[in-house]
């Protein structure tokens, strides 16, 4: 029976609840009167208590709930009698009821303590919180502590809780020096991957491209048997179009090619080949050198180098094509095509 259907049962019968028969005494002293039915039906321990034989002779029954304020007690006895606790309540006892919650296991009052103290987090309590959430088993408070302590670190450890703590529990602060430790790496990882993803990205981009350019031409250069079309306005990935254009114009031109010794031409070479490596019509296809790529490739294979940057560039298309819708796409930003295939391409081996 809940306290809430305890309070109704009696009501119907006679409209009011009662008289206490049992009497919380706190370490104050002070005596906070309650119904040992309600106690019972909130609180598995309380019931635990209540049941076991009194030792002494006394007809009076009594709870003692000591080591915490007067009025978290009262606060926390008002809780297992109506399952309400307020903001300001709250915010005064939040730490104190959440260790009477889980001394007592009374789960709805230390899921609204641990939300609450969550949002109260402050520089002067963040450790004294970590340390209760880790006694009291709250591993949603417990983690937010962490990331809190972490973000403000270098205000954190001026507090008198935190020298405390290397004092008395160097165990807990090794483990929190050691999440630091993570979080930094579990950022510096994402950075990287995010810009490998942009990396990827913009070499897909830079496919597009060239087959448009090579199939359509695109402003000033085109087709190499037909005339560059120049009525057309810039298309919509210019920024990247064009760093393309410069490129195959320069490798049209550029008389150190031959030699490898020109970096501009060794990147457009790294292009063409990327692209030989995705096309999957390379007899049809209008893209320069694509089949002889084709024909190089199936003759002495790739490496795995290679290999793995073309399945990411394939896999970024792809994903990027399913995410986002075309128009968005389009409108995004572009970079500079060439500074983003050098730093992608300078891991690849030029065949």
């Amino acid at each position: 029976m809940s306290p809430n259907n305890f309070a109704t049962d009696f009501n119907g019968v006679s409209g009011e609840m009662p008289e206490a028969d049992i009497q919380i005494i706190t370490s104050g002293g002070r005596r906070i009167p309650a119904h040992s039915t309600v106690l019972a039906a909130a609180s598995s321990v309380l019931e635990s208590i209540l049941v076991r034989p009194q030792k002494r002779r006394s007809s009076e029954k009594t709870i003692r709930i000591l080591g915490v304020p007067c009025d978290a007690v009262s606060v926390f006895v008002q809780f297992l009698s109506s399952f309400k606790c307020s903001e300001e309540q709250l915010e005064k006892h939040g730490i104190h009821l959440l260790a009477l919650s889980h001394v007592y296991l009374v789960p709805q009052l230390k899921q609204r303590c641990t939300k609450g103290l969550a949002e109260q987090l402050t520089i002067k309590n963040a450790v004294d919180v970590l340390q209760l959430a880790r006694l009291c088993d709250a591993p949603d408070l417990y983690l937010k502590c962490l990331k809190f302590i972490s973000t403000n670190f270098k205000k954190v450890e001026k507090t008198e809780g935190w020298k405390f703590l290397q004092d008395h529990d160097s165990l807990l602060e090794l483990e929190i020096l050691q999440f630091m430790d993570e979080a930094d790496s579990r950022k510096k990882r994402t950075r990287r991957h995010r810009r490998e993803q942009n990396l990827y990205l913009q070499l897909s981009e830079a496919m597009d491209c060239i087959e448009h350019i090579c199939t359509e031409g695109c402003t000033s250069v085109g087709p190499c048997h037909e005339e560059p079309c120049t009525k057309k306005l810039p298309c919509s990935k210019f920024k990247t179009c064009q760093g393309v254009q410069l490129l195959i114009r320069h490798f049209a031109t550029c008389k150190r090619r031959v030699n490898g010794g020109c970096l501009r031409c060794k990147r457009m070479w790294q292009l063409l080949r990327l692209h030989s490596s995705i096309c999957d019509k390379p007899d049809e296809c209008r893209v320069p050198l694509c089949r002889q790529f084709k024909m190089k490739v199936q003759q002495k294979g790739d490496d795995a180098l290679w290999e793995s940057l073309v399945r990411k560039v394939v896999s970024a298309r792809t994903i990027s094509s399913l995410s986002l819708p075309k128009r968005k796409r389009e409108e995004e930003p572009k970079m500079n095509l060439d500074h983003h295939q050098a730093r992608s391409l300078s891991t690849t081996r030029c065949q």
